[in-house]
């Protein structure tokens, strides 16, 4: 499983409030380095709030987060559900942003974008707007723009949700495979708990109240991942069991 630049991160009695609202209370979680984890549950659980925490972006009221290691070179790249593009810029202009937002060296932020619209497959678009784009090209940019900065954790927020099946199962596989040549740390929210299934290597399912662990699951499926494995027996036993638990919440 890749070459192991996650990080882990520990998360000891967090709690988070908006007012009078409980959104997590008391999680605790440990995510391995380099573990690609989905995080399920209903809507309003706090699923987006836990990974704006992961992210920093969110300081709990309550508990600590801890990364490691904790250098002051750790990288976080963090997806949306909307590709949120420059629609002024082009491809490569909106992938190469967050390298000359922090100051990158030209010569060599001109090679990383090149590296990874190659590795998305847009090395063929590159000199196009988003206006252009269909909403699986966008999403690929957002990947690529997330992927140039080499984070060692990589936050998605729903990605996949807005786009076809098709090509949902195409950026999926994409995703998976640069996971495992990249050995990074990966945590996904998503609805679709057959994306959770295929993707991750340890899927948690989250109550509907205050964000606590109802089914912690690592996924005894195969390290590779192609579509084949999608109709098989052994996804579909973990697909059930993770539905399982998200139907005793409903």
């Amino acid at each position: 499983m890749g070459t192991g630049r996650g990080v882990a991160l520990h998360l000891d009695q967090v709690r988070r409030t908006f007012g009078d609202l409980v959104v997590i209370d008391g999680m605790s979680l440990d995510i391995a380095a380099g573990e690609f984890l989905a995080i399920l549950g209903p809507s309003g659980c706090g699923k987006s709030t836990l990974l704006r925490i992961l992210a920093r972006l969110n300081q709990p009221d309550r508990g600590t987060l801890t990364i490691a290691p904790s250098d002051s070179g750790f990288q976080t790249s963090y997806v949306f559900q909307d590709a949120h593009l420059l629609p002024w810029l082009t491809v490569r202009q909106n992938t190469a942003l967050p390298l000359e937002l922090t100051g990158v060296n030209p010569a060599e932020h001109a090679a990383r974008v090149t590296r990874v619209l190659s590795e998305v497959g847009l090395a063929d678009a590159e000199s196009r707007y988003p206006a252009e784009l269909s909403g699986g090209m966008r999403m690929r940019v957002s990947l690529a723009r997330a992927l140039v900065t080499e984070p060692r954790l990589l936050l998605l927020d729903e990605p996949f949700a807005a786009l076809d099946e098709i090509t949902r199962f195409r950026l999926e596989s994409r995703l998976r495979e640069l996971w495992l040549e990249r050995g990074m740390t990966v945590v996904l929210v998503t609805h679709s708990i057959t994306e959770a299934a295929f993707l991750a290597n340890r899927a948690i399912v989250l109550s509907r109240r205050a964000c606590h662990i109802r089914l912690d699951r690592r996924l005894p499926l195969p390290e590779v991942r192609d579509d084949s494995l999608r109709l098989s027996p052994q996804l579909a036993a973990e697909t059930h069991r993770l539905l399982l638990a998200m139907e005793e919440e409903a």
